[in-house]
């Protein structure tokens, strides 16, 4: 289950209902005799397979709505006024015409985007150069119209161009939004209201494109339903709580056993909350609480809700954390998927030490996928290149037609994520420096905790709502992988302290 947002009631953000959007249907289960009758606490598919289609509601509310209305690219159903957009979405036989064109363009996109990252760091380095290149790439690229490859090529050219200017690479993320506000249209200066609908709004049109954020949160949803099954407390510590999508399905699954079962366990939710002035969640901490707990009270169930307050650097001490006796402790860390804002490194790790500390139940880790560090700035930069094109191209495989929408999702929090992450392996090399965060639990004495064979069907369920393109890996025992065709894009696995036993 997840929140069905009206853009009507945005402001409150209602923990009420669901629905989602698929552009197909699943033709037959699969290897792992998945099927709709499958035991799957998480989630009712029932709702999943019905004929909800809120999409087009939400997209025309949108159209209708000024704060959001305003944001919005240029109607995408005329042509560009950009000489860079070859294509647009007035008729697709003509773009089944050009497609060779596209793929020829997009070729070319793809080497003077090299020829420009290897002009900032390579042997050869040429700041002159990259400038000329960068040039170039700005009239062949559109941030709202064209082929997936002018689009994503826009957002790389503004990160280089960034990296020229030495202004690139903020950790801020309320700036590098502000810089997509001022660059990607005619928008007029960013107000805090505005911005916050747009995060909500591109945040649910993300959740229909796609099955990114779904993906994890059902994955960590399953596996600590069965950590804590017969529990009667149950402590979650969330390293990113955000708006707390997450824990109404977790909630609404938890108040549907108590209806046929014994009563549900108390739960108590600790956000971590932060001191800086990074890019504003989609609602603070203190708000999201306050809807946690009237959705709690809607089902009958009995909730808590803390904070607890990060350091100044963001680090984390176990010290600060309210434990009371008899609760089963659960670590949930959620980084990196599209609308998360950046955490340091830094960070990320005193949170998982002291869960190494505090020895919890079960940890629950959703990451990116990311490639081989190999190759220096240029190889990240291409494999970063890779791996944004397969999101791109899994979005509009979801929704061809809805282009205005995927460049406001776009717009909102990928372009920014691009911005970001290039900055931070230029200056740092930080990107390089470290493996997956599974693997840093792994070599920091963690066990993987086995992912059961319900959760693996809800996973491939889920994804049979999508576009077939769409796969789920299991890489390990403890560990789940959603694929776009041949890319691997984020993942899921479970973890408990070496030193504990089930």
């Amino acid at each position: 289950m997840e929140i069905d947002m009206d853009m009507d009631a945005i402001h409150d953000l209602d923990f009420s209902g669901y629905s989602t959007i698929t552009n197909n249907t699943p033709t037959s289960d699969d290897d792992y005799g998945c099927n709709w009758n499958h035991w799957s606490p998480v989630v009712n598919w029932d709702a999943f397979a019905g004929a909800h289609d809120d999409f087009h509601h939400l997209i025309d509310s949108m159209m209708c709505d000024g704060a959001a209305a305003e944001h919005l690219s240029p109607d995408d159903q005329g042509a560009s006024n950009s000489p860079s957009a070859s294509i647009t979405e007035e008729d697709v036989d003509g773009e089944e015409e050009t497609a060779g064109g596209d793929d020829s363009k997009g070729l070319r996109l793809v080497h003077l985007l090299m020829a420009a990252a290897e002009a900032l760091t390579g042997a050869t380095k040429s700041r002159d150069l990259a400038r000329v290149i960068l040039v170039r790439l700005k009239e062949l690229v559109s941030h709202a119209h064209g082929s997936n490859m002018e689009r994503l090529a826009a957002y790389f050219t503004d990160a280089l161009q960034g990296l020229l200017d030495g202004a690139g690479g903020a950790h801020n993320n309320s700036n590098k939004h502000h810089h997509y506000y001022v660059t990607c249209g005619s928008h007029h200066p960013r107000d805090d209201h505005h911005h916050q609908n747009d995060i909500l709004a591109a945040f649910q049109l993300l959740q229909d494109m796609s099955p990114y954020v779904k993906f994890g949160h059902f994955t960590a949803n399953q596996a600590i339903l069965e950590a804590v099954a017969h529990e009667r407390r149950v402590h979650i510590v969330d390293y990113d709580v955000m708006e707390g999508v997450q824990w109404a399905s977790l909630m609404q699954a938890l108040a549907d056993y108590s209806k046929t079962g014994p009563p549900g366990p108390h739960l108590r939710i600790t956000a971590l909350s932060r001191t800086g002035t990074g890019r504003r969640s989609i609602s603070t901490v203190q708000e999201t609480g306050r809807r946690l707990a009237a959705f709690a009270a809607s089902l009958n169930q009995p909730f808590s809700f803390h904070q607890c307050r990060l350091d100044s650097d963001e680090t984390f001490r176990p010290s600060s954390l309210k434990l009371v006796r008899g609760e089963a402790l659960v670590f949930n860390c959620m980084l990196n998927l599209p609308h998360l804002s950046y955490r340091a490194p830094d960070s990320v790790a005193s949170f998982l030490s002291g869960a190494k500390a505090l020895k919890p139940r079960l940890v629950t880790l959703v990451e990116e996928e990311v490639g081989s560090a190999a190759g220096g700035f240029v190889g990240r930069f291409m494999d970063s290149l890779h791996h944004y094109s397969a999101v791109f191209d899994s979005m509009e495989a979801g929704f061809p037609m809805q282009g205005r929408a995927r460049a406001f999702v776009e717009r909102v929090f990928l372009g920014p994520r691009i911005v970001g992450s290039l900055a931070r392996i230029y200056r740092t090399g930080e990107e390089e420096e470290r493996g997956s965060w599974g693997e840093w639990l792994g070599a920091a004495g963690f066990r993987g905790v086995p992912m059961s064979f319900a959760n693996h069907c809800q996973a491939k369920l889920l994804l049979g709502l999508f576009n077939d393109g769409y796969r789920v890996e299991e890489l390990w025992t403890n560990k789940l992988v959603l694929d776009w065709k041949s890319r691997r894009l984020l993942s899921a696995s479970l973890w408990t302290s070496s030193s504990d036993s089930d």
